[in-house]
C-alpha cells in the first residue's frame, strides 16, 4: 500500500468572475520512506499540492488516500486531527511564536495533542538534541539566527514522530552555507525512516531528494531521479 496516493486531484478557485484552475489533475503516488521534490515555476501549482498533501486545504475534485484513508472528504477537525498525527511542516518564514523559548515552540504540537507537561518537554528536548541545539533551548526566535530558527521549526516538526515531513521552501531565506546545513538536516531525518516531501524551486535544494516531481500549470509535467536534475535544469 501506497502511504499517498493521489488520484485525478483537481483544485479551482473563484475570484470574482475569474476561475483558476491550480490543479487541473495531479495523480500521484508516494512510499513509506521516499524522499521526493515538488518543483515548477510560480504559479505551476506545488504549493497548492502541498497544501492539499499536508491537509491544510482540500481538493475540489479527486481522491486524495493517505495511509489507505480518503482524507479528501473529511471536516476541518478530522483533518486537524490527521494532521497533528500524521504530518510536520516546516514553511520558509519558520513561523514560530516570537514570546516563546524554542523548548516551548517545539513542544506547541504537544499541547494540542494533550501530551503530559512532563513528556512533552522530555520530547522537546530529544528533538532539539537531534537538530544540534539543545543549548539554545531557553533563546527565544529573536535570540537566534535565521539557521537556528530553521533547525527549531524543524525540531517541532519531528516532536509528534510523523510519518510525512513537509517542507515549503525550507532554504527561501537562508544564506548559501545555512541552506546547506539544513539540507544535511533533511537528509539525516530521511535516512532516519521519515518520509520527506520538499516544495522548492532550486534545483540544487532538489537534488537532495530522491525523485523529483516537476508541475506545470497545474499537471505533473514529468519526474526525473535526483541524479537527472543537474543535467535538465
Amino acid at each position: 500500500m501506497h502511504l499517498i496516493s493521489v488520484r485525478d486531484i483537481k483544485k479551482t478557485y473563484v475570484m470574482g468572475k475569474t476561475v483558476v484552475h491550480a490543479l487541473r489533475s495531479i495523480t500521484l503516488d508516494i512510499q513509506a520512506n521516499e524522499y521526493v521534490a515538488l518543483m515548477g515555476p510560480s504559479g505551476s501549482g506545488k504549493s497548492t499540492l502541498m497544501n492539499i498533501l499536508g491537509c491544510l486545504d482540500t481538493p475540489t475534485a479527486g481522491t486524495y488516500l493517505l495511509k489507505g484513508k480518503d482524507v479528501s472528504r473529511l471536516d476541518d477537525d478530522e483533518l486537524a486531527h490527521i494532521r497533528n498525527k500524521e504530518i510536520g511542516f516546516v514553511f520558509q518564514t519558520f513561523n514560530l511564536l516570537p514570546r516563546l523559548t524554542a523548548l516551548e515552540n517545539v513542544a506547541l504540537p504537544l499541547v494540542y495533542a494533550g501530551v503530559s507537561r512532563s513528556e512533552r518537554e522530555a520530547r522537546a528536548i530529544e528533538v532539539l538534541e537531534a537538530v544540534g541545539l539543545v543549548d539554545r533551548m531557553t533563546h527565544k526566535p529573536n535570540e537566534l539566527s535565521g539557521g537556528q530558527r530553521q533547525r527549531v521549526a524543524v525540531a517541532r516538526a519531528l516532536v509528534n514522530k510523523p510519518s510525512i515531513i513537509l517542507a515549503d521552501e525550507p532554504t527561501g531565506n537562508l544564506d548559501t552555507k545555512t541552506s546547506v546545513e539544513i539540507m544535511q538536516l533533511f537528509d539525516e531525518i530521511h535516512q532516519q525512516g521519515n518520509t520527506v516531501i520538499l516544495v522548492t524551486h532550486e534545483p540544487d535544494i532538489a537534488e537532495h531528494a530522491k525523485r523529483v516531481v516537476y508541475l506545470r500549470d497545474g499537471l505533473i509535467e514529468r519526474e526525473a531521479l535526483s541524479q537527472e536534475v543537474e543535467e535538465s535544469a
